[in-house]
């Protein structure tokens, strides 16, 4: 477990765990001996002269004050350590999530990283403020009060010493049967979780079929899972508890009647067993606390080995070298892309001269958008090579790729902030003057102008204050701010209404002039005047020419555009 948790903070935060694991072990061994103090107590106020108690009385408040300062100090330590580790923590998860490719965000992989993000990382985090003392005093406070008993009566001690091993033995057990049930319980919460959200996104199409008030079949199951994965935890989790706190009782009961028959038989004094089952009374409330403190981390260490996993992943390598594009022209060259087991690209060679136009059109799931993916590096490919000014985009660098390309997708993400603020994500350095024109080319004049606050109203989270086109106007606003040479467009106009199109249009008509462009759209309208279009299926180019050209050749391109899958102009 500590490894673990050294490994996830890194070799920046190891040292002060490291430090904090020492002096949360010191307190723990000067607690256990401070009890052995209490058999020179307990001597002297049972033998003839009680007042010789005052000498151990004394140093037993001394080593009472000693242990309250070391366990004042290491608990602090664990509390300021907990919270400078849970911001380092942060830090490398923030990194690391910013490193790793945008391919590597699918939908499940989303939802998880929010919640690791969010209860994972503290609850990873506890361990160090608040379960790591107690995990520790519980192991190590009991080995040091044996260890005591030992040293007064052998026999005694190695009564107490022969639990060890039960005691090891349970909690082994009972953590391999719990592991099971804390595995299966995370995935049946976190699926319920998703059924959660599901059925509040589905609301409208619920309350449009008139099923508002009836249950929903796949939340229901899932609830009902969620609910036995929980009870089959209990029922796990009962074993354990019953087995520790048997074997405890055990070996109080073993040590009582051990005392008994050594002090009848005058082999050892009363008070010395007096003491010794005193010390033994103390090592149980620790042991006993084991069981409450191996669930809590054992939950802990799930979130920790998911976070591990995450910050294991490795990122899209980076150049040694990195070369720098010689132009803006695009190339596919054989590239063949696997997803999933699917072949999604086969064998595809394509380019796109700088300056130029290119349209992809297609089925759905044909691979159009994996495309405009290959080409920003979201994935490497499987074979081939794709090139961007002649370079592979595997030998230029992150930075200098990303600053490319313009990217406008069909859903828009828009940070709860003002338009202004989002539109700047664009170029952060860009004075307000730019600002205003890239908004104003976008056609967000009329929007800003209608809002409460103007420029400074807050559009939401994900943008909910603003419509559909609103949104795609701001996304536009801000790849024009941006102003880079290569322009992808995914099925930018595909959902929204013929106004809101017309203004969207005229944006992207603005922010394609002079630039490399590649486009996605089912609408074919959009893609007619591109000076180049492809029409992709079967994971590979099938037709290739001006829209003229492929109406011409009476193929897929043509059979698209006569059964009225683009709109009447």
């Amino acid at each position: 477990m500590i490894r673990l948790l050294l490994r996830v903070l890194g070799d920046e935060y190891a040292q002060p765990v490291r430090r904090t694991v020492v002096l949360m072990t010191t307190t723990a061994v000067v607690e256990g001996l401070s009890y052995a103090l209490l058999v020179p107590v307990l001597r002297a106020l049972f033998g003839s002269d009680p007042s010789q108690a005052w000498p151990w009385l004394i140093a037993l408040a001394f080593a009472v004050a000693g242990f309250a300062v070391l366990r004042y100090l290491s608990d602090l330590s664990g509390f300021r350590g907990g919270t400078t580790l849970l911001r380092g923590v942060y830090h490398r998860l923030g990194d690391q999530l910013a490193r790793l490719p945008i391919g590597w965000y699918t939908t499940g992989r989303v939802g998880d990283v929010s919640v690791l993000a969010s209860r994972g990382v503290l609850q990873a985090m506890s361990v160090i403020a608040h379960l790591l003392a107690p995990i520790i005093s519980a192991a190590v406070t009991p080995l040091t009060i044996v260890v005591v008993m030992l040293a007064f009566d052998w026999r005694m001690g190695a009564a107490a010493l022969a639990a060890v091993p039960v005691v090891v033995a349970i909690q082994a057990w009972a953590g391999r049967r719990m592991d099971e049930g804390d595995a299966e319980r995370h995935e049946r919460d976190h699926e319920a979780a998703r059924r959660v959200i599901e059925y509040l996104q589905a609301q409208p199409v619920l309350r449009a079929g008139g099923r508002s008030t009836e249950g929903f079949r796949q939340l229901d199951d899932a609830l009902r899972e969620a609910g036995r994965a929980a009870r089959r935890r209990t029922r796990t989790a009962v074993p354990a508890v019953l087995g520790l706190s048997l074997a405890v009782q055990t070996m109080f009961t073993v040590l009582l009647v051990l005392g008994t028959y050594l002090a009848l038989g005058a082999d050892i004094g009363t008070a010395e067993v007096l003491a010794v089952l005193v010390l033994a009374a103390r090592c149980a409330d620790p042991l006993l606390s084991l069981a409450d403190l191996g669930g809590q981390l054992r939950a802990a260490r799930s979130e920790l080995i998911r976070l591990d996993e995450v910050l294991r992943t490795e990122p899209l390598p980076e150049p040694s070298a990195p070369i720098a594009p010689r132009g803006h022209g695009l190339a596919f060259e054989s590239v063949t892309f696997r997803r999933d087991g699917r072949t999604v690209v086969d064998d595809l060679t394509l380019t796109v001269p700088q300056g130029q136009r290119l349209a992809i059109v297609g089925p759905s799931g044909a691979g159009k958008t994996t495309l405009l993916q290959l080409l920003a590096r979201f994935y490497d490919v499987d074979a081939g090579t794709v090139r961007v000014g002649g370079v592979d985009v595997r030998d230029i660098g992150t930075e200098t790729l990303s600053s490319l390309f313009a990217i406008v997708f069909q859903d828009v993400y828009l940070f709860d902030a003002t338009i202004e603020e989002n539109i700047r994500l664009g170029c952060p350095d860009a004075d307000t003057a730019r600002v205003h024109a890239a908004a104003s080319a976008a056609g967000l004049d009329e929007v800003i102008d209608r809002l409460p606050d103007g420029w400074s109203t807050p559009v939401g989270e994900a943008g909910a204050l603003l419509s559909g086109g609103e949104r795609q106007r701001v996304s536009i606003a801000r790849a024009l701010l941006k102003d880079a040479p290569i322009v992808l467009l995914d099925e930018v106009t595909s959902a929204l209404d013929p106004r809101n199109e017309a203004v969207v249009n005229n944006g992207i008509e603005r922010l394609m002039a002079g630039r490399t462009v590649v486009m996605v759209a089912h609408r074919l309208e959009t893609v007619r005047r591109a000076d180049r279009i492809v029409f992709l299926d079967g994971a590979t180019v099938i037709e290739d020419g001006t829209h003229a050209e492929l109406l011409r050749q009476e193929g897929r391109y043509a059979q698209f555009w006569a059964a009225g899958l683009t709109p009447t102009t």
